[in-house]
């Protein structure tokens, strides 16, 4: 609904929750964030970046056939997918890294689930002469090795988490001590909107561009706006750059999808919103797994992107102030709406995007016929077939 308030809170979720050693640098990086939104050259040479080398704009695709099984919705596909490196993720760090080389710092490190992320900011950093560390789950790294292998291809040096639940969270953590002990010359390069201010704020600016194009896009097919925007959540960036473009459009419905694992009232899931509960997690305030205790849960989900036991605060004050929908998919449902994607339109969504395709099923139950949505299509499925091939 607004930018956070000086301390980095959206409402009562967000704010700066960090060691000492981080908040002078924290606010290093809110000042040159903020003189870089401002500046007309920084914006020129990002923009630049995003067309001539990214792709941009990505094409809003009118999904016929998926349209008609659905009956009473006529869906658009905003196509991250077809960005450079095959998801959105290239949005963000091209922006971060370039705001890294205008700080002078002179190394990279980030974290990651799925790869993508950890594969795009090797991109960027490759791309503007800067070595990379990735720090990665020893679990994802099975479940996501080709893009270890692209990550490694372009120089980045993959460092393996033994620690936790050996997936994204885990990683995260190790990330932060890094950054901990290197911050004189080290700028890292977080992969969503969660973590402390300013990096909600600042990941949300890098991939509105999503939703600034869809909503032109769509204005020219329909001469209306949608009256539904869906996409999936797990630290929720993805999601953020759609829906934030259409916050202050009253009539158009937000529905974020989480993961629900074997179910959200199993051991098994990563779905906080459903979890309802509220604590700090990697410098952040919002909704999160944890025990009665406030120890963190571990997460589950099929999707190694959206396996993260907590959200971005941004998301947290939508859901409170009803401004958005949270509702969650299944490990099984997701594999059927990989499935139904692939069979109906030709185009492989990552397993991530596959959990918003198949809520599409349960939404198309409830809404008038005619009713439009544009469904973020967040990632190709390339990196998941591997694990496709084993999970059916």
């Amino acid at each position: 609904m607004k930018n956070p308030d000086k301390h980095g809170h959206f409402g009562a979720f967000g704010g700066k929750y960090v060691p000492e050693t981080l908040m002078v640098p924290l606010e290093e990086l809110e000042v040159a964030f903020k003189g870089a939104m401002k500046s007309a050259a920084f914006k020129k040479e990002f923009t630049a970046l995003l067309t001539d080398y990214a792709g941009r704009p990505t094409n809003l695709y009118l999904a016929k056939r998926l349209s008609a099984h659905l009956k009473t919705l006529k869906v658009y596909c905003k196509r991250e997918d077809l960005l450079h490196t095959g998801a959105h993720k290239i949005n963000n760090t091209l922006g971060q890294v370039l705001l890294a080389k205008k700080m002078g710092k002179t190394r990279i490190i980030a974290e990651t689930g799925a790869g993508q992320h950890g594969v795009a900011t090797a991109t960027a950093a490759a791309l503007m002469g800067l070595p990379c560390d990735v720090y990665m789950g020893e679990e994802d790294i099975h479940r996501q090795a080709l893009n270890v292998d692209r990550m490694r291809l372009m120089g980045a040096k993959v460092i393996p988490v033994t620690s936790g639940s050996k997936t994204l969270k885990d990683a995260m953590n190790e990330a932060i001590r890094d950054w901990v002990t290197n911050v004189s010359n080290t700028f890292y390069c977080i992969g969503s909107v969660a973590g402390p201010h300013p990096y909600p704020l600042m990941v949300r600016e890098f991939q509105a561009i999503i939703g600034k194009e869809a909503r032109k896009q769509f204005l020219k097919a329909e001469g209306k706006l949608p009256n539904y925007l869906v996409a999936c959540v797990g630290g929720g960036s993805n999601a953020m750059g759609l829906f934030y473009p259409f916050v202050k459009d009253k009539k158009v419905k937000i529905i974020g999808v989480e993961a629900a694992g074997h179910g959200v009232h199993s051991q098994f899931h990563a779905a906080p919103m459903a979890a309802k509960q509220i604590g700090v997690l990697h410098g952040s305030k919002s909704y999160l797994m944890q025990t009665r205790d406030g120890q963190v849960k571990i997460a589950h989900s099929i999707a190694a992107g959206l396996d993260y036991p907590g959200v971005g605060p941004e998301h947290s004050y939508f859901n409170v102030t009803g401004r958005a929908q949270y509702v969650s998919v299944t490990d099984k449902e997701a594999i059927k709406g990989l499935k139904l994607m692939s069979e109906l339109e030709g185009v492989i969504p990552a397993v991530e995007t596959a959990h918003a395709v198949y809520y599409l099923e349960k939404l198309a139950k409830k809404v008038k016929k005619k009713s439009t949505v544009i469904l973020c299509f967040s990632g190709r499925g390339d990196k998941d077939m591997g694990q496709i091939k084993e999970y059916i």
